[in-house]
This record gives structure tokens, C-alpha cells and sequence, in this order.
């Protein structure tokens, strides 16, 4: 069944976005949502984004997702805003976005406590200064999230914090929290740097970045969610994912300027989608 939907979702990927100015049908419905996110990908104010575009596939990877302008989405840990930038403008007037950022009390406090404490406010101080329009925005820590919240969220969205919820210890409270967040059909979407399926266990526990496919698969469906589709939008099979030093010695972050690494893009990263679990 999950490759038969993980092979569904790709051939929707494959179809062109071809207008039908005939109908108001689903035909014209895909072709304006195109339209809408190609020009929240196009804006000025992702000038310097845009060069990570190759790598991270942002129009694929939310079509996949099922992100649609209109939506309230849970950007979780939205750190510097990229995707901030596309989602904000994309959603549009009638959508929403909300940033939520890890409990700090849920974590290990002497080594994650003080950064997650710190998230909220750096994104509302970095925030005003992209001069973006569209979604109304808010952030909140998790511990702030009110109970009126529930269920109101379309899409919960993690591109590449699961090994720190991981190593952390706050994964539990945070799947938690965010299954809470969404609507009886809602969708969590997964973009996370993918280890060798053969990688020792030592090595992905999070504290290199990268994470087994089928350990994240089991970690979310342990936390009440049913994987429904899997993508290789993201894969990137020149990296070797065994770095000594994790993932950050790839680009962008390049740590130990190895030129052999220099040229080879971003690492290789699994796409997954799940449903809230009923």
C-alpha cells in the first residue's frame, strides 16, 4: 500500500500544470494553485534563497505535502525563515501561518534549554525585516499553544529538525503537541536528512544529523500518525551520509571545507507524509 501511494504522489508530480481555461474544474483549481506558489517562489526578498531552490525543491516538496493557499500551517522550528518566505506569501490572506518552536522544559535543559527558549523571539525580531505579505503570522513555543488551537492546523510541516527533537528528548511532547494541533484529516510533512539504511545506531541518534528512513517512519507512527506517501524529491545520492561530523560538513554549512564535499549539493533527504491517526 505505501508504495502504491508513494507512486501515486509521484505521478501527480509528474503531470504538467497545463491551464484549462474551459473549466472550473480541478484541471483550473491545480493551475492557479501553480500559479500562486511559482510567484511566492519568484518574490525579491528570496533572492539569496533561491539558490538553494536545486537542492531543496520547495515547489515539489510542498505540492507533495498537499500545502494549498487558504490552509493554517504549522511551520515547525522555522529557525532563519526559508521556508517562512514561501509559505507566508503562498498561503495567502486567508491562510494562516504559525511557527511553533520546542518546549524548552521538555528538553535536555543544559544542552538545549536556553536555544529553544531563544527561538520565538529571534524569529520575531528577524520576522519584520523580510517585508513579507500574505498569511497573518504568529510564533509560539509549544508550552504556549491554548487549547482553542486544537485541531484548527491543515498541515503540520518539519523540515529537518527531527534528530534534534531527537537528540533533545523532546520528541514525545512535540509529536504530541502537534498531532493535537491538527484537524481530523490533517497531514504532517517530513523533510529529514536520510542515513544509510545499514548506518550503526550510534551514528543516528541525532547528534549527526542524519536519520534512518525506517527509524523516522516508526518514530512517527509510534506518536499516532499513518505514513501515506514517500518521496525521493529530496534524495541526493552523491552523499555518502557517513561524514565524521554529520551532516554538517555538507553544503551550505561545508564545516571542515572539504573540498571533495564542496560540489556536491545538499545532503540526502527523505520526503515523508503522514496522517493524523484517528
Amino acid at each position: 500500500m505505501r508504495l502504491l501511494l508513494a507512486g501515486a504522489a509521484a505521478l501527480a508530480l509528474a503531470a504538467p500544470a497545463v491551464a484549462d481555461h474551459h473549466s472550473d474544474g480541478p484541471m483550473a483549481e491545480r493551475h492557479s494553485r501553480h500559479q500562486a506558489l511559482m510567484a511566492a517562489l519568484a518574490q525579491e526578498n528570496r533572492a539569496e534563497d533561491r539558490a538553494r531552490d536545486q537542492y531543496r525543491h520547495p515547489f515539489e516538496t510542498l505540492e507533495f505535502f498537499g500545502v494549498e493557499p487558504g490552509m493554517t500551517v504549522i511551520d515547525y522550528m522555522p529557525a532563519g525563515g526559508w521556508y517562512t518566505r514561501v509559505l507566508v506569501p503562498y498561503l495567502g490572506t486567508d491562510g494562516r501561518y504559525i511557527g511553533v518552536t520546542p518546549d524548552p522544559s521538555a528538553a535536555d535543559a543544559s544542552r538545549f534549554g536556553e536555544y529553544f527558549g531563544k527561538l520565538p523571539g529571534q524569529f520575531s525580531e528577524s520576522y519584520p525585516q523580510w517585508g513579507l505579505t500574505g498569511a497573518p503570522v504568529a510564533i509560539h513555543g509549544s508550552q504556549d499553544l491554548t487549547e482553542a488551537m486544537n485541531g484548527s492546523a491543515d498541515r503540520v510541516l518539519i523540515f529537518r529538525e527531527m534528530h534534534n527533537l531527537l537528540r533533545s528528548g523532546a520528541l514525545y511532547t512535540e509529536l504530541t503537541r502537534l498531532r493535537s494541533l491538527l484537524k481530523d484529516d490533517g497531514m504532517l510533512g517530513i523533510v529529514q536528512h536520510r542515513a544509510n539504511a545499514d548506518a550503526p545506531g550510534d551514528y543516528t541518534l541525532g547528534g549527526n544529523g542524519y536519520l534512518r528512513q525506517e527509524d523516522v517512519i516508526a518514530l512517527v507512527e509510534a506518536h499516532g500518525f499513518d505514513l501515506v506517501g514517500m518521496s525521493e524529491i529530496n534524495a541526493n545520492p552523491r552523499d555518502p551520509a557517513n561524514h565524521e561530523g554529520g551532516v554538517w560538513q555538507m553544503p551550505p554549512s561545508w564545516g571542515g571545507k572539504k573540498e571533495e564535499l564542496k560540489d556536491l549539493g545538499e545532503s540526502d533527504r527523505m520526503t515523508l507524509l503522514f496522517r493524523k491517526r484517528m
